[in-house]
């Protein structure tokens, strides 16, 4: 197993406040994380410091061979798209279809050649199960299918780290349940998973690691 992340010692701040501190973590490939505690305990400032938007205060980390107390700002777009994100609010554009949105982000991220993109963007589709939606636009899809949109997105550039920020919070239990087990046979296929979540059912039907999160300090539990 590749470790992914390595974090020694380290502390976050937001606003010149500690979040969390004396962060000790190794992450490796394929697994399935679970970030657990309650709002405002740390873990989304956790997951953006992965991908350089919430700064190392203090400690040792390591995240993709990328020392993240030293990143220079161009490199960070370098960083994240090896790591795909998915956002608990969609963050789709509404004025276009599913794959538009999907192409967009090839565009963005440096993909030329119009057809092995558009092959590329259903191949992904197919994936999540949303292939015979393509053309719809987002406000036409169901929460759970616009979710499974996010996913593929967040797939686009085989990225080694999956970060999910309460992506089942917006959703009913079965349809959470769907997207759960997507992002588990994901984990499955050997890509990291990293999710915050406050449904505490989740890591008994999908196991994985507990990494919980109280008093600014990060503690696991089996």
């Amino acid at each position: 197993m590749a470790e992914l992340i390595q974090y020694k010692g380290v502390e976050l701040c937001q606003a010149e406040q500690i979040v969390l501190h004396d962060v000790n973590l190794n992450i490796g490939s394929g697994e399935f994380i679970y970030l657990l505690g309650k709002v405002g305990s740390g873990k989304s400032t956790l997951m953006k410091s992965f991908y350089g938007e919430i700064p190392i205060a203090a400690g040792r980390a390591q995240v993709l061979d990328y020392d993240m107390t030293k990143i220079r700002r161009r490199k960070l777009p370098y960083l994240r798209r090896r790591i795909g994100i998915v956002f608990q609010d969609y963050q789709l554009l509404t004025d276009r279809s599913v794959e538009d949105n999907l192409l967009f982000v090839l565009k963005a991220t440096g993909w030329k050649n119009k057809r092995i993109m558009k092959d590329h963007v259903l191949e992904i589709l197919k994936q999540v199960g949303m292939d015979k939606k393509a053309y719809k636009m987002p406000y036409q899809l169901s929460g759970g299918e616009q979710q499974r949109v996010v996913i593929a997105r967040a797939l686009l550039n085989s990225p080694e780290i999956i970060l999910a920020d309460e992506p089942t919070g917006n959703l009913d239990p079965e349809t959470g349940a769907e997207i759960m087990e997507l992002l588990y046979s994901i984990s499955k296929a050997g890509m990291c998973v990293v999710l915050s979540t406050h449904n505490v059912n989740w890591p008994e039907r999908f196991p994985g690691r507990n990494l919980l999160f109280e008093n600014g300090q990060i503690s696991e539990s089996k």
